[in-house]
């Protein structure tokens, strides 16, 4: 069973850049899809970014296209978020989450797809 840590969340301003880091642990993480989501205070989880097993095919909300990139380096167990240019609306936890995919290049963008998730990390960006 795959297990997820996330880290990398942080106080910045406006127009400034973090990068996320989702730690998973498991042998097999290799044959996972992964996305990014995110949560404000008082609405409902949304849909950041995946990408599937190999990195290969991604996919973004479009709040975040341009800004934010998702990647993962498989050998090192890791998936990142690079966010860009943040801006105060960007401001919510953010968790990283895993689905079991063997060898398909599908990304999945629906939360209810996703039966792993990780603790989360909050991401504050002042005005």
């Amino acid at each position: 069973q795959v297990q997820l840590v996330e880290s990398g969340g942080g106080l910045v301003q406006t127009g400034g850049s973090l990068r996320l880091s989702c730690a998973a642990s498991g042998r097999t993480f290799s044959t996972y899809g992964t996305g990014w989501f995110r949560q404000a205070p008082g609405k409902e989880r949304e849909f950041v970014a995946a990408t599937s097993w190999s990195g290969g095919n991604t996919y973004y909300a479009d709040s975040v296209k341009g800004r934010f990139t998702i990647s993962r380096d498989n050998a090192k167990n890791m998936v990142y978020l690079q966010m860009d240019s943040l801006k105060p609306e960007d401001t919510a936890v953010y968790y990283c989450a895993a689905k079991w995919t063997g060898n398909s290049y599908s990304v999945y963008v629906a939360a209810n797809e996703y039966p792993l998730w990780g603790q989360g990390t909050q991401v504050t960006v002042s005005s």
